[in-house]
């Protein structure tokens, strides 16, 4: 295992993405109606949407970087 505190600086904010993520999910899911009627919904759901996809880009880096051996 090649420099250990590197991939735990690199993870650690990963997996706080997908908490976060998480979180928002159900905050939406909850909270859905009143967002509705104020027209916020489509935005929290766009926001929902970048932060999936940055979660799974910085997931598929950290793995790309591990496997060339860089971390």
């Amino acid at each position: 295992m090649k420099n250990t505190k590197l991939r735990i600086v690199w993870i650690i904010p990963n997996v706080f993405c997908y908490l976060l993520l998480f979180g928002l999910t159900m905050w939406v899911v909850a909270n859905g109606e009143g967002l509705r009627e104020i027209n916020r919904l489509s935005i929290y759901v766009i926001f929902m949407i970048l932060l999936f996809l940055v979660s799974v880009f910085g997931s598929y880096r950290i793995w790309r970087w591990i496997k060339e051996g860089k971390m």
